[in-house]
């Protein structure tokens, strides 16, 4: 392995729901499912499942700490597990869904354990932080049909996600809220209809369905980096479509069966605004397309991301 790169392994409950957070962030190089902690060697998943090995499901993560520091990814990972329950995480019960995280030297260990008391610190939970900090172990790559499951069965995964509970208590537990007042005097009539009441911009009318200008679009409320002009494309639709989220920790996607369709609407998880929706139609090895409402929307151009607070992201643009 480079210099450059180093591992950090979380468990967060099934490990379907802990790659997409994570998975093609800058400096993000491989995220792999897989079994860690227990005692049986290349355990099988009905073996871990059956809690006789002593494996948590987790995930093990390739990065470049130049590019997307270990912090970030302590952040990441608290915002999608419920650190309070000791029993497993969510619908999914059992000492294969316990959360840890998995440190791989001692300075892993001491962000860890500083971020851990920081979050019990923040009032956010009135349980006790239970996530345990613990020695990496021996990772267990798990197989083939599980790796990367959200691409491979987006709308089953997506139903799971929000069946199991876990996307519910992310929204509830993450969001940045603001009151109907507050929203309705800071955005145009047009921006509040799409964000709060799930509504649609006219095609070809709207902001931002022709900018070919090279930056990042952010979330109007909450101001959180959803999109980057580099995985934008002309679909064609009059909307802005993007091949992927700039940080797919950012999307929540849900069921959507208004108007008699069946259709996966795409939100924001921080202020839960509207965004648009995902269809399986794009140009890209996904084949998702991300149409969404420019109303929904901030664009930040390259030359003023240091700026606006957003230099973390002109890597992209070198």
């Amino acid at each position: 392995m480079s210099e450059q790169l180093e591992l950090a392994t979380f468990a967060g409950g099934c490990f379907w729901c802990m790659v997409s957070p994570f998975d093609e962030q800058p400096g993000i190089k491989e995220v792999v499912s897989g079994y860690t902690g227990g005692h049986k060697e290349n355990p099988t998943y009905e073996e871990v499942c059956s809690d006789t090995t002593g494996h948590y499901e987790a995930v093990q993560i390739t990065f470049d700490p130049s590019v997307f520091p270990y912090t970030k990814l302590l952040e990441i990972f608290w915002q999608q597990i419920d650190p309070t329950d000791a029993g497993g995480q969510f619908n999914d019960r059992g000492l294969s869904y316990r959360t840890a995280i998995f440190y791989h030297n001692e300075e892993q260990k001491e962000q860890a354990e500083k971020s851990k008391e920081k979050l019990a610190a923040s009032g956010r939970f009135q349980k006790p932080i239970v996530t345990e900090i613990l020695p990496a172990k021996e990772f267990y790559r798990a197989e083939e049909s599980h790796q990367h499951y959200y691409k491979k069965n987006s709308f089953h995964y997506n139903l799971y996600k929000e069946g199991s509970g876990r996307a519910p208590f992310i929204r509830k537990t993450w969001q940045k809220g603001k009151s109907e007042d507050e929203l309705r005097k800071e955005l145009t009539p047009m921006q509040f209809e799409v964000t709060r009441r799930n509504g649609t911009e006219p095609p070809f009318r709207n902001e931002y369905w022709d900018n070919e200008k090279e930056g990042i679009y952010v979330d109007i409320i909450s101001g959180e980096p959803l999109f980057s002009s580099r995985d934008k494309y002309d679909a064609g639709c009059g909307w802005p479509s993007f091949t992927k989220p700039i940080r797919r920790f950012e999307i929540e996607e849900k069921l959507d069966t208004s108007y008699g369709m069946r259709r996966i609407e795409v939100r924001s998880k921080t202020s839960d605004a509207h965004l648009g929706h995902v269809f399986d139609d794009g140009p890209g090895p996904d084949h998702a397309r991300y149409c969404i409402n420019s109303a929904a929307l901030r664009f930040i151009p390259k030359e003023k991301l240091e700026e606006e607070g957003y230099g973390e992201f002109a890597g992209l643009f070198k």
